[in-house]
Formats: C-alpha cells, structure tokens, sequence
C-alpha cells in the first residue's frame, strides 16, 4: 500500500468512511476496512511527511543572492 499515490489513497480513504458510515457492514468487515483505512491513513501521512521535507522556500538575500531555506512547519502561517 506504501506505493500508493497520494491522490488515489486520499479517495480509497473517502470511499472507506462512506462505508463505515453507512453502517451496512458486518462486524468483522468494519473491522477489517477499519484497519485498512488506517494503514492507508499511515501511508497518506508518509506522503505528507515527505512532501515537507521536500519543500525548500527561495529567498533573496541582501547581496541578490538566492539562498535555499528549508520549510519550518511552523512558520507556514497555519
């Protein structure tokens, strides 16, 4: 499941919710797409994980160069 794009397992996770809320699932199904959904959420938290390390924001410095400054979390107006 760790192959997963990041787009197709955001859908597969809608489509478990809308199951699980319907409620016409056995015990043993909810339970089992449960988990399903949690190794997907796991998955899709990786992506998002990944993608943050990945961002790099470009600045200009004083001199006109362009300097790399890594993405702080925190500091993304959230």
């Amino acid at each position: 499941m760790s192959n997963i794009d990041f787009d197709d397992g955001l859908k597969k996770l809608e489509e478990i919710v809308e199951r699980l809320d319907r409620g016409e699932l056995t015990l043993e199904e909810s339970l089992s797409i449960f988990e399903e959904g949690i190794k997907l959420t796991r998955t899709l938290t990786r992506h998002i994980e990944e993608a943050e390390k990945k961002i790099e924001i470009l600045t200009s410095s004083e001199n006109g160069h362009i300097t790399l400054d890594g993405f702080d979390a925190d500091d993304s107006g959230s």
